[in-house]
């Protein structure tokens, strides 16, 4: 009788152990997804399916209109606003590079990369720094009214990492998302993509990309950033948590200032994707520097093609705003229509529901399928006023190689291509 009374007990026991256990092992849902090495990464859905790299093209209202049917949601505070109205998106992953239709919203469930990704930060305890040149004044910037210009760079995005220094970086397109890391600081009129007051961040097409980082790439990371002068504030806690290793504090402190430098960082992760920085005196056309950095491939880039615009160029060749450390660059052709299956949409900047903030391209001759990420506009000089514009803005630029991811982002991207004049 007495074991058969204290079996309960040990019972009981044994399954609050193994409660603690599971807890510590595999965090719950609400905790988000979590790595090997308790580190923030890349994932697909929440609670699973973490990947080296994803990226996400999210289509403009024109051509997608909605969410597909979809409810709207605003996980991470703010209201659904008049202006939400394309959400509708195609990802591809490490794991299945060709380019597939997601369903939902993007940003705004856990079951689509960037919502989860950018959950998994905002709800959990990691460290963080946030950049956006256009914060919208929230947070406000000191050296800034509602969005900062040239020299500060054009660059948008979140860097995430754990106490041991591994994690990922998120490079967007949308200009005043994300503007917090964490639930505990808040924004004050929200941080989901279509549910912040006054400011438009969905309605033309932009693009979101993921990528799994080591402690070492975190620290190559935040030198471009430094590098490319990016829009922060070290010191406010809804944009920047600080911990970690000594090294990544100390890289830190050069955050949220000019950088003086002119020198190309261009640098190969862990993940054999490439890091290429252009600094802002580094005054040259962008797209034409990462063609350089390439070895000289041709290029064909979808960015915010606006007024001062960067014609096509077609031949090998240096511009006249260029710079000796360089090489020569390729032709770099602007792609002004992409489609999806049978419908077309608008890849040029501009006001309106048919036109493009993503900054993606891939190379179009040479032996290496190169896709690129970049935080940059093809607009600019190639003589002249070599500080017009983008070439006297400092960016980053991801570059991965991988040729199913090529054939489809350039099937994408594929349609009418600007002038050379």
């Amino acid at each position: 009788m007495a074991n058969r009374q204290r079996a309960p007990r040990v019972t009981n026991f044994l399954c609050a152990a193994l409660s603690i256990l599971s807890l510590s092992v595999f965090p719950s849902a609400g905790d988000g997804a979590r790595a090997a090495d308790g580190a923030p990464t890349p994932l697909l859905k929440k609670g699973g399916q973490p990947v080296d790299w994803w990226f996400t093209f999210k289509f403009n209202a024109a051509s997608f209109p909605g969410c597909g049917g979809a409810a709207a949601q605003c996980p991470f505070g703010g209201d659904p606003q008049k202006y939400r109205e394309g959400e509708q998106y195609v990802y591809a992953s490490k794991t299945n590079p060709t380019l597939q239709k997601g369903s939902g919203c993007s940003g705004e469930t856990d079951n689509d990369p960037l919502g989860a990704t950018f959950g998994q930060v905002y709800n959990g305890t990691y460290n963080y720094v946030v950049w956006n040149d256009q914060f919208y004044d929230d947070p406000p910037i000191a050296h800034c009214t509602k969005e900062c210009g040239s020299p500060w760079g054009h660059s948008k995005g979140m860097l995430a990492w754990n106490d041991a220094g591994a994690g990922v970086v998120l490079q967007v397109s949308t200009p005043s998302w994300p503007a917090a890391g964490s639930k505990r600081n808040p924004r004050t009129d929200g941080n989901t993509l279509g549910c912040i007051k006054n400011d438009d961040d969905i309605k033309v097409s932009q693009h979101f990309f993921a990528l799994k980082l080591t402690k070492a790439d975190v620290l190559i990371v935040l030198d471009g950033l430094a590098n490319a002068s990016i829009v922060t504030d070290i010191h406010n806690l809804q944009i920047v948590k600080k911990g970690g290793p000594t090294e990544i504090l100390n890289k830190l402190e050069a955050l949220g200032r000019k950088s003086s430098n002119t020198k190309v960082i261009d640098k190969k992760l862990s993940s054999g994707a490439r890091v290429i920085s252009k600094p802002s005196d580094l005054e040259v056309p962008p797209w034409q520097m990462v063609s350089a950095q390439l070895g000289g491939v041709a290029l064909r880039a979808a960015t915010w093609w606006a007024s001062p615009q960067i014609p096509t160029t077609t031949t090998t060749a240096k511009p006249a705003c260029w710079d000796g450390q360089l090489a020569t660059p390729g032709p770099v052709a602007i792609a002004t229509t992409g489609h999806w299956g049978d419908k077309a949409f608008g890849l040029k900047g501009g006001p309106g529901d048919d036109f493009n903030h993503a900054k993606v391209g891939v190379s179009t001759t040479g032996s290496h399928p190169y896709v690129i990420f970049g935080d940059m506009n093809q607009q600019g000089a190639l003589s002249g006023n070599c500080k017009s514009s983008q070439n006297g803005r400092g960016g980053l630029f991801f570059v991965v190689e991988n040729a199913k991811l090529h054939d489809s982002v350039a099937e994408l991207i594929k349609g009418e291509t600007a002038p050379t004049q």
